[in-house]
């Protein structure tokens, strides 16, 4: 994890904090990302291109990031993959996991979680696998849907397994098992939680941790949840219904209160934890504010995130949801994926394979460069990653670094 130095005031230079180590599903799932010295504006073709991997196969999920390597998983004749590059672009190693979604949308879906010398990923089919980081070799497999008597959804199961000390969190979803916990070392269940006997509804679980009681949340398909961390005991839910039962958008969590996006008709209504975590309230909720799988950050004081039905790129006030602005001058798609280094700039990727980059300013959405993506194939839904300087874009088949 990033360290952080204390600098005199008299070394004024540009001087870059260490790189986050250890990148996983949108960073440490808030989408921030934890550099400094990156480039505050892009020249008019965007920024320089380091490199492309062509020869992925099919897939959506995006890269993880540990030990000087870069994760990534792709389908190809029906078959996943989990493939592993150095931070040059050069494969060191290729594993074949199963059977991969290749349904509707086809690829994969989520993003791999390394830990502790092992990389744990859930597939469209449910295969929850662990694989030693050194040879790729399976410590581990399971199937979540057998396994749990959970029924697959729509789209495939889309999750990004959670670690929290020994326990590794999937949400296989269903009557007697919504959320598990299950041994990362050896795949045994420590324990099962029903939740509200929910589908799985494509969203990664986040941990709670500074409340009286620590807890996991996530998004099933019918209900928020929070259930204790070393129990599994539910110990709140909170009704989010949409017309599809899809949640993707991990929740976005500070200072007792989270922050809950779904497309598809339905918006964000943020909760604030109470009791030490065994209870929420409503805050406030926008139907605006409806982002179907772009997912939001908070920075400072205020959110940011784009639309579903809505399509513009929003900035509210984080502790009451007054809407600072909306902007539709760059164009969006359908859905849009939205991540932030934390010197206060935002990157938005429109599935229409414009990225651009912008100031994070409650006054105004004020871009700063945007170039397209040209390279790669299908569906531009992979978030972006930055690590290093570099920017990381998947689309389909492809993997681009750009210098940033």
């Amino acid at each position: 994890m990033k360290k952080t130095f204390f600098l005199s005031l008299g070394l004024l230079a540009a001087i870059a904090l260490p790189a986050q180590e250890n990148i996983q599903w949108r960073g440490d799932r808030t989408g921030i990302y934890k550099e400094t010295g990156l480039q505050k504006s892009w020249a008019e073709e965007g920024p320089a291109l380091l490199w492309n991997y062509d020869g992925l196969g099919e897939g959506h999920s995006s890269v993880a990031i540990a030990s000087g390597k870069i994760y990534v998983t792709g389908l190809t004749e029906g078959k996943g993959y989990l493939y592993v590059l150095d931070l040059e672009g050069k494969l060191l190693n290729k594993k074949e996991y199963g059977s991969e979604w290749d349904k509707s949308y086809n690829g994969t879906r989520g993003t791999v979680t390394v830990d502790a010398g092992k990389v744990y990923l859930i597939s469209g089919m449910g295969d929850v696998v662990c694989f030693d980081e050194k040879n790729l070799d399976v410590v581990w497999q399971k199937n979540l849907l057998t396994e749990f008597e959970a029924d697959n959804i729509t789209w495939g199961i889309c999750e990004s397994p959670l670690v929290v000390g020994e326990k590794l969190i999937v949400s296989p979803g269903g009557q007697k098992h919504g959320i598990v916990a299950l041994n990362k070392n050896t795949g045994a269940v420590i324990w099962s939680s029903p939740g509200d006997g929910d589908l799985s509804a494509y969203c990664s679980p986040i941990y709670v941790s500074d409340q009286q009681v620590p807890q996991i949340v996530t998004m099933m398909a019918k209900h928020i949840v929070g259930v204790d961390v070393a129990t599994g005991k539910k110990l709140w839910s909170y009704e989010n219904i949409n017309k599809t039962n899809v949640h993707p958008n991990v929740p976005v969590y500070s200072d007792n209160m989270l922050l809950c996006t779904s497309g598809y008709g339905k918006g964000s209504v943020m909760l604030r934890l109470i009791d030490g975590g065994r209870n929420v309230e409503k805050v406030w909720e926008s139907s605006e504010l409806d982002s179907r799988l772009g997912a939001m950050v908070k920075i400072g004081d205020y959110a940011y995130g784009s639309g579903d039905n809505n399509r513009f790129w929003f900035c509210v006030d984080w502790k009451t949801g007054e809407q600072k602005y909306k902007d539709n001058q760059f164009g969006i798609g359908n859905v849009i994926a939205n991540v932030t280094a934390d010197d206060a700039m935002l990157y938005c990727y429109s599935d229409r394979g414009d990225l651009a980059l912008a100031k994070a300013s409650p006054e105004k959405f004020d871009i700063t460069g945007k170039f397209k993506i040209t390279l790669g194939t299908d569906q531009h839904w992979a978030h972006p990653v930055i690590h290093k300087g570099a920017l990381y874009v998947r689309h389909g088949n492809t993997l681009m670094a750009y210098k940033i």
